[in-house]
């Protein structure tokens, strides 16, 4: 179960956290890929890894918030494989603050970057997808999506991925019909290499305890079987799904 040799794979930020780590499971399950992000350097290091296991790897410069640099990759994407099979929606970034003080460019920022990338990758890839009859949409959203927190003031970054959330949905009901499921992941805290060192503080470490029924954050490699899962054929009935990874923090 869950072999993905003969799959495309599209994974928006790849050069680094949750996309490098996404990226190499694909990889493991036997997929090709094409891997997108801004840090191009960083791009070509990862493809070279993956093509030593015999990954066949397109490796391309994206600003996921740029209209024209989505639509290059994936006529890019769509020229070198013939076709896409999987997208997964996992770069972002946001500017946090709280209602009473984020200004108009951090919200304009996050929203664009979380939230508006996420429409504009699926509008291009899905028309690869539609050609095909087949395709399986995987969006990173966040357990933020689901629902509010007294840690830190973070409002737009809430919103966005709570938008991410109702988008999957809205997508999931529209696409069905050309054999395409849309599905998202909502992550916890995780270690990547830009978190790690907030993660392990002694505050964030007793915070944690008091609101992760595991008690501790999700280490590298935990996301990767809900992708697997929701990119394969196996989970051919499985659309408009919204599932946390998080450790039990939103189920209490």
């Amino acid at each position: 179960m869950f072999n993905l040799k003969g799959r495309v794979a599209v994974v928006t930020g790849a050069s680094s956290g949750l996309g490098r780590q996404m990226s190499r499971a694909f990889a493991e399950q036997g997929a090709d890929l094409v891997i997108l992000a801004r840090r191009v350097e960083r791009l070509e290091e990862l493809k070279t890894e993956l093509e030593k296991k015999g990954t066949k790897v397109l490796a391309v410069k994206c600003d996921v918030t740029s209209t024209e640099d989505i639509n290059n990759a994936a006529k890019m994407a769509e020229k070198e494989f013939g076709k896409v099979d999987i997208l997964v929606n996992c770069a972002g970034s946001s500017k946090d603050a709280g209602v009473l003080d984020m200004t108009d460019e951090e919200w304009d920022f996050t929203i664009a970057t979380d939230q508006t990338s996420v429409f504009k990758m699926t509008r291009a890839f899905a028309n690869i997808m539609k050609k095909n009859n087949y395709g399986r949409i995987i969006n990173i959203a966040s357990m933020y999506g689901l629902v509010g927190n007294t840690a830190m003031g973070t409002v737009a970054y809430h919103s966005s991925k709570g938008g991410v959330v109702n988008f999957t949905r809205a997508v999931a009901a529209e696409l069905a019909k050309y054999n395409i499921t849309c599905n998202a992941i909502c992550p916890g805290y995780f270690e990547t290499e830009l978190t790690k060192a907030v993660l392990d503080t002694p505050d964030f470490q007793a915070y944690m305890k008091g609101t992760v029924p595991m008690q501790r954050y999700g280490h590298e490699g935990e996301l990767n079987a809900g992708a697997i899962f929701l990119a394969s054929d196996e989970a051919s009935y499985v659309t408009g799904v919204i599932l946390p990874i998080d450790g039990g923090y939103t189920c209490v």
